[in-house]
């Protein structure tokens, strides 16, 4: 089986940082794209950020310039880091990846998700 397991949400300020982290473990043979999504009350879930195996970037606009995504392909660990933040940036942030198992059985995995609040 193969998880994903996210941390750091919390709250913080608006104008203040936060890093979060998302670990890939179980049956995994590779890891494709892996990204963040986030989901505020009352709305659809929305893609944040992306980052292909290759590290090719792809951000929403609400997000550039203020957060930056990277991973860490030897731990299979994606990151997120936010700085700047908005009152607005206030949901639960979920990781994703495609990983493909040791049957050669590719799909897309989601965290549990991770709350992020900004006060104002």
């Amino acid at each position: 089986q193969v998880q994903l397991v996210e941390s750091g949400g919390g709250l913080v300020q608006a104008g203040g940082s936060l890093r979060l982290s998302c670990v890939a473990s179980g049956s995994i043979f590779s890891i494709n794209t892996m990204g963040w999504y986030r989901q505020a009350p009352g709305k659809g879930r929305e893609l944040v950020a992306d980052i292909t195996s290759g590290g090719s970037l792809n951000y929403a606009d609400s997000v550039k310039g203020r957060f930056t995504i990277s991973r860490d392909n030897a731990k299979n660990t994606v990151y997120l880091q936010m700085n700047s933040l908005k009152p607005e940036d206030t949901a639960v942030y979920y990781c994703t990846a495609y990983i493909r198992d040791w049957m050669f059985r590719g799909r897309d995995y989601w965290g549990q998700g991770t709350q992020v609040t900004v006060s104002s």
